[in-house]
């Protein structure tokens, strides 16, 4: 094993040997080198970079406090969705309340005038009936009247002679009574 990583070692030294005065590697000016690029490194991660990994940390830590706030702002939206679907179906079901409520007070309504003209031609018809009945009545009594007239009339033309109060009286009570009692 030793006569192994003896033979690598060996080898990686010739390789570098030959890249070296291949390329011709001045040893002085590549540490010179390598020492103001490990000073310029420093400077940019201590005055550029870590501004610019603070800046890049507050910007994911803003973009991270959008993203809570849209998500919330998401949720806020749907809610207020449900509340104003919500909303239109109460109002809805309010509205339909309400038309059926007009309805039933209009047909309610309707059935009281009903019943209101109902009771006035009943009215009508009961005072109709009783003008008839009245006007038959004063009707049969000026007919009553003109047959006792009639009556006393033909009596004194029938005795020839005028009758005297008393007995017009007498002859127009007995032609009234006979005239009620056929009319009954």
């Amino acid at each position: 094993m030793e006569f192994l990583a003896s033979g690598i070692v060996e080898a990686v030294q010739e390789t570098v040997e030959s890249i070296s005065k291949e390329f011709g590697v001045n040893w002085h000016l590549l540490i010179a080198q390598a020492i103001n690029f490990a000073v310029v490194a420093f400077l940019i991660w201590k005055f550029a970079f870590k501004n610019i990994l603070s800046t890049v940390k507050e910007r994911e830590e803003q973009i991270a406090d959008s993203l809570k706030n849209a998500e919330k702002i998401k949720l806020q939206l749907e809610e207020t969705d449900r509340k104003h679907e919500e909303t239109l179906k109460d109002a809805s079901v309010e509205a339909q309340k309400t038309v059926s409520q007009a309805r039933e007070q209009a047909k309610a309504h309707l059935e009281n005038q009903r019943e209101e003209a109902e009771k006035q031609a009943e009215e009508i018809v009961r005072k109709a009936r009783e003008a008839m009945e009245l006007e038959k009545q004063r009707v049969l009594e000026e007919a009553r009247e003109e047959v006792a007239s009639l009556v006393v009339m033909a009596t004194s033309k029938v005795l020839g002679r005028e009758l005297s109060a008393d007995e017009r009286d007498r002859f127009s009570d007995a032609a009234a009574r006979e005239a009620k009692l056929s009319s009954n």
